[in-house]
């Protein structure tokens, strides 16, 4: 309800049902326009315009102000609903079919000159990011921006009606909290009264919520801001809002249930309708289909196995990594012909950008064929390659380690340079079972590939994969995509405590460190632990993916940049000497 002791509705609210009536309103000037024996101004609060016309018949004192206001001051206005002439309405407003004339008019809050404008007209570009971070405040009063903070606290609140439906609690867990490995490093915080000692900011409430299945709250959520200090992109940011649940005796099948029925119930209140069950694909299929484990499945445009068509070719391009037993991998692009030269010259540096050797190509017209390794190609050839007339075949050779991101990307630039059209608009689905651990990039031990408390595949773990072969070794790990994003990530837990320090052995962690690092889980595990697993979904993505946001940046109140700073105020910023010496730290530079 919108009443107050100094308004009686919102600006946005009037409608041609409210002529004849007085009312009090509050809100921002968002333009003013003189016309000589009439002043009109657009008030703007949170629900929108209204027209406030200030005519020659106005006191003398609303007329006054009326001839003074500059834009984003604030005012209060007190006047009579009246129905704009026919000829005079506004079909682009919801208020378009009235204005309010005003006996009182009293300004509340003036303002200087806005940095950035908040008013902008049709076709007129927004100010630079950064300035917009910059003056933050000012930023935030565009109804672009209302509208998606608006979105999200909508979302918030479906969120949690959805999970108290399925009788989950909403639980706090700590912000200060003590260091552990998640992927990412951690924020610090120096503890004062315990010198040399730090907490750090949770990068998940991860353990925490196990430990809650440990004490019986068998289902537990909560909307948890999280902090990572890693490189940022437009879907990251140091600090971010997931919807966090866990569960007990529960399998994989209740959880995806559960995560299913949130995503279902959000788009609903974004007025997007979804099915469910959402399908599901292996990691090893979605990575061999479409070089990424959060593949788009709006396209039917796939990755192809060409080795065996192509290594009797003769290709020079492909035969040394042939001899040393890589693969050749490819796209059969419908249409593709319409790629200009210019096109696949730039897809080949983008795959050279990204670590391959190239990207070979063949384009069919008719008895026609081209393209950087086409004189090895027959129609015949192209044929068994499912490449026909108009279409083209892009081709990597090497390791699935680099063309699997190399065809990613290169699929997913083909799409958006032939405006392919979508099967459908929504592609929700499951990729599950993914590895265990992969090797580190420098020393090739195994590192866990999520966290470290995801339990094994029960039937890898029978079989003995866990100690003979764990590359192998699958995982009870799940992650939900939703067109080409992932939404967020879970696993049912290791709740076996020498199968958790097994797997921390593995991880190169002697019993000793484990114990320092982990041992209150360990101990948590050992007093019995119910058979559980949870999830966490990616809020800040939701939103953004469902507000048709460009970045994070865009449905979040007061961001950081890429470069993780705080424009608006100024953060991070250097720390006064005394607080420093209170803290025991010495900064060196």
């Amino acid at each position: 309800m919108s009443r107050t002791s100094r308004r009686t509705h919102r600006c946005g609210e009037l409608r041609a049902e409210y002529v004849g009536q007085r009312v009090r309103l509050g809100g921002w000037v968002h333009r003013r326009r003189d016309l000589g024996g009439i002043v009109f101004i657009d008030l703007r609060d949170r629900a929108g315009i209204v027209q406030v016309a200030v005519g020659p018949s106005a006191p003398e004192d609303v007329r006054r102000a009326a001839a003074g206001l500059s834009g984003e001051t604030v005012v209060e206005l007190e006047g009579e609903v009246v129905a704009r002439p026919g000829n005079m309405r506004n079909p682009e407003l919801a208020t378009g079919e009235v204005e309010v004339h005003p006996s009182k008019l009293v300004v509340v809050g003036p303002a200087v000159t806005p940095a950035i404008p908040v008013a902008r007209g049709k076709g007129e570009e927004l100010p630079a990011e950064e300035l917009r971070l910059k003056y933050r405040h000012l930023d935030l009063r565009r109804s672009e921006m209302q509208a998606n903070l608006i979105l999200r606290h909508r979302l918030l609140q479906r969120a949690r009606r959805t999970l108290a439906e399925l009788e989950f609690l909403e639980i706090e867990t700590p912000i200060l909290t003590k260091p552990t490995p998640e992927g990412a490093r951690d924020y610090v915080v120096p503890s004062r009264v315990h010198p040399g000692e730090f907490y750090a900011l949770p990068q998940s409430p991860q353990i925490y919520k196990q430990l809650l299945m440990v004490a019986g709250f068998d289902r537990y959520f909560q909307i948890a801001r999280c902090f990572r200090d890693e490189d940022l992109r437009n879907d990251r940011q140091p600090e971010f809002t997931q919807i966090d649940l866990e569960a007990s005796f529960i399998g994989v099948e209740d959880v995806l249930g559960f995560v299913e029925a949130v995503l279902v119930a959000l788009w609903d209140e974004a007025g997007q309708r979804v099915a469910r069950p959402f399908p599901r694909i292996t990691w090893r299929e979605a990575m061999e289909r479409y070089g990424t484990d959060k593949p788009d499945l709006r396209y039917e445009l796939a990755i192809a196995d060409w080795t065996a068509q192509v290594g009797p070719l003769g290709v020079p391009f492909f035969d040394s990594a042939l001899k040393n037993g890589a693969r050749v991998r490819g796209l059969a692009v419908k249409g593709g012909a319409a790629l200009s030269r210019k096109d696949v010259d730039q897809l080949a540096e983008t795959a050279k950008q990204l670590g391959g050797s190239g990207l070979a190509w063949v384009k069919r017209q008719g008895e026609q064929i081209s393209g950087s390794v086409g004189k090895h190609f027959t129609a015949a050839a192209l044929g068994a390659l499912g490449v026909g007339d108009g279409d083209v075949a892009l081709l990597a050779v090497g390791p699935d380690r680099l063309t699997s991101p190399v065809l990613d990307r290169v699929r997913r630039e083909v799409i958006r340079r032939l405006g392919a059209k979508p099967t459908a608009a929504h592609a929700f689905a499951w990729v599950v079972d993914f590895p265990l651990f992969e090797p580190d990039p420098e020393s090739g031990k195994p590192v866990f590939a999520h966290h470290p408390f995801t339990s094994p595949h029960p039937d890898d773990l029978a079989g003995g994969k866990l100690d003979s072969d764990p590359f192998a070794c699958r995982a009870l790990h799940y992650d939900a995509v939703y067109n080409g994003n992932e939404l967020g990530s879970g696993s049912i837990r290791i709740i076996d405590p020498a199968v958790q320090r097994r797997i921390f052995a593995l991880l190169g962690l002697a019993p000793a460190d484990a114990e320092a690092r982990f041992g209150f889980l360990l101990h948590g595990l050992q007093a019995g632990a119910p058979p559980h697993g949870g999830f966490a979904i990616g809020f800040d993505r939701v939103v953004m993916l469902l507000a048709d946001a460009g970045s994070l940046r865009d449905v979040i109140a007061f961001p950081k940049t890429t470069a993780a700073r705080a424009l608006f105020e100024g953060a991070p910023a250097p720390a006064n000497p005394a607080d420093l010496r209170a803290l025991h730290i010495k900064v060196e530079r």
